[in-house]
């Protein structure tokens, strides 16, 4: 208001009026009515006084023939009229309905004609000094008439019925443009009015604050009571001391960005938007406009400074570990993605190329044996929830991109915790190893380990709380080869570790799965079907139920081991074990077994298993017993040095050639294997079967050689000289 007064005072003083000040009534908007001073202004003063007697007089001695002066007509006025008063005229409050005539009074600075109900702006081309045009509280609708009064600088068109705005194109010395309280639903068509100082638009429709470049002379801004969701181009307007902002729809500070920016508001008004409900928005105003004295019409105290200078430092810090963040997350997604690569590469070597018929007859797919109902495993197919971040198409970054979207797409059924790629991350995620080509962090109780480089992790010094809470381990991208040689530490290494997870490591024959009894206590075991072909196998489940369950083996894949399932293992790979265990030669068993076993067989061999004081029937006990874990424990898998990262090509020929000399060798062991126990067995029924009347034969041919017992003596005395 103290702005707008002095700036009318200026035009008052340049047109020798005098002073206004004490005459300036606010606006429902926040701007003041300017009145022309009280004897020329009032109409109750001027019709109750001589000069107002006058007045009428002289407008009805003036009036054209036929033309009335009534409540409802238009006036229509000449030099002569208003003589005394020819720089200004009030006909504030006269029920105008038509703009007046004012012929041959191009000397007027000043009109007001608020308060009427004046529909449209005209008469005006001949007003060329015209400085001060009060038209508010009518029924306007739209700014036609305006671009005639090129001198105009000051326009109060508020509490009308105008839409747009439009027709200021010739009012380039516009100092004030009020137009509060109409139906404006855009800001447009003001960026030419370079001298513009305020500008009122509040309580009108704008939902956008726009279009405001140009504007370089703005200093007050009235925006309140609006629909105003964002706020832009602020920041262009070099000179803005005053921003009314209030009784709008501004949700977040998002929305006001570009207030940071502007360098000259110090008075700002935003109370009544859903934002200036939050506990921390007077300091995150204050951190945003540094240079504000004022906001909702309260002073601003050093001690709120203080305290938004204090949340600053602590959103830099934020901004500085969200970026450490960042750069880690980008570093782990590479590592991930390099990881993926080189293991398509070691997986194609390590994959011999289909060949023409035999290939497909072998696959487990097309084996007769084969039932995906069977493999117990989990869903093979990969969710298009997420985006890739490769193109299928990109050519040799096409496995890494497939390979991420199955991280993030598999799930882990009754884990604690997923250790699949998770893009967000979590804040308790501890990176222990990261490179170009494979990773390995800690989330709270689950060691995840990408590429064969990760597997370095498990050597590091680990503390015993650490290493205690770890009850998970998954690994991916590693071939299991390699994995193998690490399982003996990982049980001592993890005293608490239950559950293990196996994502891409080309577990692809059951002896592989018989080295994960070297942690000797598991609970869980995952092994999803993407590269582990293994669990393409109808007998897979059987076969670790068989080798794992005295292990306290719970869950497989996320499915509880029931009883039903350890009796139809142990009907297949029990049976098969005691046939090995029994049937196999000393020296084929020491091959097979680990050391301990060996050490075990040797000592139950040579005797010295046999204590004193036992009977048979628990030597028989102690024979049974070791049977079963013999017959186990030759289902075995021996370590060995490899490099899954690197391996030796190999020929696609050679390949094919050792694979199929291996599976001929491995079907003819197995058939004499089986063979030979099938005779043995029906020798054991045959002779059951015959030994009674055998042992009868045998008791009956003893009576009746000792019958006659001299004779028998005899006959005994001569065997022993013949072989003598």
């Amino acid at each position: 208001m103290y702005h707008i007064t002095n700036q009318l005072n200026i035009l008052n003083k340049e047109t020798n009026i005098g002073t206004v000040q004490s005459n300036a009534v606010p606006l429902a908007g926040g701007v003041p009515v300017f009145h022309a001073p009280n004897e020329a202004r009032g109409r109750s003063n001027r019709e109750h006084s001589p000069e107002g007697s006058r007045l009428k007089g002289v407008l009805k001695s003036h009036q054209p023939a036929g033309f009335f002066l009534t409540a409802t007509s238009c006036f229509h006025c000449n030099q002569n009229t208003f003589a005394a008063t020819s720089q200004q005229i009030d006909l504030d409050r006269r029920c105008l309905e038509e703009f007046p005539y004012l012929d041959s009074m191009e000397e007027v600075q000043l009109l007001y004609l608020q308060h009427n109900l004046i529909t449209k702006i005209q008469h005006v081309s001949h007003l060329k000094r015209l400085v001060l045009l009060d038209l508010h509280d009518n029924h306007i609708c739209d700014m036609t008439g305006l671009e005639h009064l090129s001198s105009l600088r000051i326009l109060m068109l508020g509490k009308n019925r105008i839409q747009k705005i439009g027709c200021l194109e010739s009012l380039s010395k516009l100092n004030i443009l009020d137009l509060h309280d109409n139906q404006i639903s855009k800001m447009e068509n003001i960026s030419h009015l370079h001298e513009l100082q305020v500008l009122n638009l509040s309580g009108n429709q704008i939902s956008r604050v726009e279009n405001l470049q140009g504007l370089s002379s703005l200093i007050e801004l009235h925006l309140q009571n609006n629909s105003i969701s964002v706020v832009t181009e602020v920041d262009r307007l070099p000179g803005l001391q005053r921003l009314f902002l209030r009784c709008n729809n501004i949700l977040s500070f998002d929305q006001l960005a570009c207030l940071g920016e502007s360098h000259s508001l110090s008075e700002l008004t935003l109370d009544g938007n859903p934002v200036a409900l939050e506990t921390w928005y007077k300091h995150a105003v204050l951190r945003c406009v540094l240079h504000l004295r004022q906001l909702d019409m309260k002073r601003i105290t050093d001690e709120d400074r203080r305290m938004a200078g204090v949340l600053t430092r602590k959103e830099e810090e934020k901004k500085k570990e969200s970026q450490k963040q960042t750069i880690h997350k980008e570093k782990r997604r590479l590592a991930i993605r390099n990881a993926a690569q080189q293991w398509e590469g070691v997986k194609a070597c390590l994959e011999p190329p289909p060949t023409n018929g035999s290939k497909e007859e072998a696959s487990p797919e097309n084996s007769p044996t084969h039932s995906p109902a069977q493999t117990n495993g989990l869903g093979q197919e990969t969710s298009p929830e997420e985006p890739r971040r490769v193109s299928p198409g990109s050519g040799p970054e096409r496995p890494s991109g497939i390979t991420e979207n199955r991280l993030r797409t598999n799930s882990r059924p009754n884990s604690p915790r997923d250790p699949k790629l998770v893009e967000t991350g979590s804040g308790s995620v501890q990176s222990l190893s990261l490179s170009d080509s494979h990773l390995a962090e800690l989330d709270g109780d689950t060691l995840r380990l990408f590429g064969l480089g990760a597997l370095e992790a498990l050597e590091r010094g680990w503390g015993v709380q650490t290493a205690g809470a770890v009850t998970v381990i998954a690994f991916r991208f590693i071939n299991f080869d390699a994995i193998v040689p690490t399982l003996p530490r990982i049980r001592v290494k993890f005293p608490n570790l239950s559950h293990l997870i196996f994502l891409e490591t080309n577990i692809s024959r059951l002896p592989q799965l018989a080295a994960l009894a070297q942690v000797r206590r598991l609970d869980q075991l995952t092994i999803h079907p993407e590269g582990n072909p293994v669990v393409s196998l109808s007998l897979w489940r059987s076969f670790v139920v068989y080798r794992l369950h005295h292990f306290n083996l719970q869950k497989i894949n996320g499915l509880e081991v029931t009883m039903n399932d350890v009796i139809a293992a142990e009907r297949v790979f029990g049976t098969l074990g005691h046939i090995a265990a029994t049937e196999t030669p000393r020296c084929r068993l020491l091959l097979l077994l680990e050391e301990s076993r060996k050490r075990q067989l040797q000592f139950l061999l040579e005797g010295r298993g046999r204590r004193a004081g036992l009977s048979p029937e628990e030597l028989r006990d102690n024979g049974r017993l070791l049977g079963e874990g013999l017959s186990r424990a030759l289902f075995n898998y021996p370590s060995r040095d490899c490099n899954a990262e690197s391996p030796e090509p190999i020929s696609s020929q050679e390949v094919t050639v050792e694979s199929s000399e291996r599976a001929a060798f491995i079907e003819q062991y197995l058939q004499e294997l089986v063979k030979r126990a099938s005779d043995t067995n029906l020798k054991g029924e045959a002779l059951h079967k015959l030994w009674p009347s055998m042992f009868a034969e045998m008791v009956r041919d003893c009576v009746l050689e000792m019958r006659d017992r001299e004779a028998f003596r005899r006959a005994s005395l001569a065997k022993l000289t013949e072989i003598q």
